[in-house]
């Protein structure tokens, strides 16, 4: 009874801390997501929890464009790939009636979009995929790979407030999401 007591109140632990998380993360004031539809390349990508995204695991899950619905809602067109594997994935998330927040469910759990700061060219996003745990992801994306040194920073600073670990990046180039896309 004492350890279902104990696991209980991690779990109600975990929670406040990820709701406080989730309450301390920004957006972009005046937001406009028809500006953000189109390709978007991942510069540098985070988590909070790094075993979701090594380098060893055989598949990668790609960006490849973010597009927009009459209704408000968002779309993430997102590529897997691995050995012999290319699938595409569409992903839908809907206005929360917050400035730049978006949320939806992706496989069984919930999915908080954030879009944390943009000038259009360069976009800080930041998603929360929570089932049966809490996982943070923050990417900075641009719409050519160079690498703007003022979005750099801007994105290294969340990196550095909310602990994360970088990861690595994968950004679908080539007959894959052209084959998918026709």
């Amino acid at each position: 009874m004492a350890l279902e007591s104990g696991l209980l109140l991690m779990l109600v632990i975990n929670i406040s801390l990820a709701q406080k998380i989730l309450e301390e993360v920004p957006v972009q004031p005046d937001f406009d997501a028809h500006k953000v539809e189109g390709r978007w390349l991942t510069i540098q990508l985070a988590t909070s929890l790094r075993h979701l995204v090594l380098p060893t695991d055989p598949l990668r899950l790609s960006l490849h464009s973010i597009w927009t619905r009459d209704s408000g809602d968002v779309d993430f067109v997102l590529f897997e790939i691995g050995e012999g594997i290319c699938a595409g994935l569409n992903v839908t998330v809907h206005p929360t009636g917050l400035q730049g927040q978006y949320q939806g469910t992706i496989e069984g759990g919930s999915m908080h979009v954030h879009f944390i700061s943009t000038d259009y060219n360069n976009l800080i996003l930041f998603v929360r995929f929570e089932d049966y745990e809490v996982i943070n992801l923050w990417a900075l994306l641009a719409r050519r790979m160079d690498e703007d040194p003022t979005w750099l920073e801007k994105y290294l600073v969340f990196v550095d407030r909310f602990h994360l670990q970088k990861a690595p990046i994968f950004n679908t180039a080539g007959q894959c999401s052209e084959m998918w896309l026709r």
